[in-house]
């Protein structure tokens, strides 16, 4: 069984910053829809997969444990002219249509729940399915922590494909560096955790454990290479950086190892309170397949509101991508 994992407001928040600055607000609008769902159906085709997954937000329990998460958002948003904050409620008012349309008129899978965030319940729904196909559908760079030779991920946006072998284009050819000309690779992803959850997130506003760490250390200083290798031993480099004390530009002192502890529930999707897990898993076992018949036409009736002239010409297509339900 091969699922596509959808997170629907990143993918739709990154094809709105694809358009064009001279395209209206509700070109935009259109061409967000479109890139959507226009990733859906290349995944499909490509991995010939059975069954939609779209995962929605609620409000991120990580703001209550740490207060300081997403904060720099917020702040943007309270910035933003009236014309800005006009054009943005468009943007999540059309999200929302979307959302509904995939929720009450198709037989997707639609996972949400009040308390946590997308990546939480794509995360747990790979976690519960470990002899599936999954291929999620994002731009955001925290979920290569899932890559396995079971995961893949899939960028809409530039049309790559993310996985254990490689970067690969919507043709299959691997995705060449620029500068260097050769083949891009992917990052191991335990390393790629392990070095986020110390240096921290600036996107998320998520604080680093130990700024200024180097990545390679010296003679008199041990990287995070060193610590890196030595985790699971939990020896002498382990300790020697996990240790290390460090005091803020408030007069704080810090200990690496509480801070890396803190930005590890922040950032790794196998390692949220137990009462989180806990909702992830009860979200997860909620879901029921549905039987809704005429999906094509309802899907014609959708694109008619955004005027998706050319998505409306494939409803038939469509009415097959998401009219398949979840196998029993």
């Amino acid at each position: 069984m091969t699922f596509l994992i959808v997170d629907l407001a990143n993918t739709f928040y990154r094809a709105r910053h694809s358009a064009h600055k001279a395209q209206s607000p509700e070109e935009k609008v259109g061409l967000a829809i479109h890139v959507t769902l226009s990733s859906i159906a290349s995944c499909w085709r490509q991995h010939r997969a059975n069954h939609v997954v779209i995962a929605l937000e609620g409000r991120s329990w990580r703001k209550d444990f740490y207060q300081p998460y997403k904060r720099n958002r917020v702040d943007a948003r309270n910035a933003a002219t009236p014309a800005q904050q006009a054009e943005d409620q468009m943007f999540w008012d059309a999200n929302d249509s979307l959302a509904a349309f995939l929720r009450d008129r198709t037989n997707v899978t639609v996972l949400q729940n009040s308390a946590l965030e997308a990546d939480d319940l794509i995360a747990g729904w790979i976690q519960s399915r470990p002899n599936d196909q999954h291929v999620i559908v994002s731009s955001d760079s925290d979920y290569v922590q899932l890559l396995a030779p079971n995961v893949r991920q899939y960028n809409g946006v530039s049309e790559e494909l993310i996985t254990l072998e490689g970067i690969f284009d919507r043709l299959g050819k691997p995705v060449k560096d620029r500068k260097t000309g050769l083949p891009k690779t992917t990052p191991d992803p335990e390393w790629l955790l392990f070095e986020k959850c110390i240096r921290g997130d600036t996107t998320d506003n998520v604080f680093s454990a130990y700024p200024g760490v180097r990545t390679k250390g010296s003679k008199n200083k041990v990287g995070l290479t060193e610590a890196f290798a030595d985790r699971k031993i939990q020896g002498w480099a382990w300790n020697n950086l996990m240790l290390q004390r460090w005091v803020d530009h408030e007069g704080n002192e810090h200990l690496v190892l509480d801070d890396y502890h803190r930005n590890r529930v922040l950032v790794d999707l196998s390692a949220q309170p137990d009462h989180i897990r806990e909702k992830i898993q009860q979200t997860i076992n909620s879901v029921q397949s549905l039987n809704r018949p005429m999906v094509g036409a309802q899907f014609l009736k959708f694109c008619g509101r955004f005027d998706l002239n050319r998505l409306s010409e494939q409803a038939s297509t469509w009415g097959q991508i998401l009219g398949a339900a979840l196998p029993e």
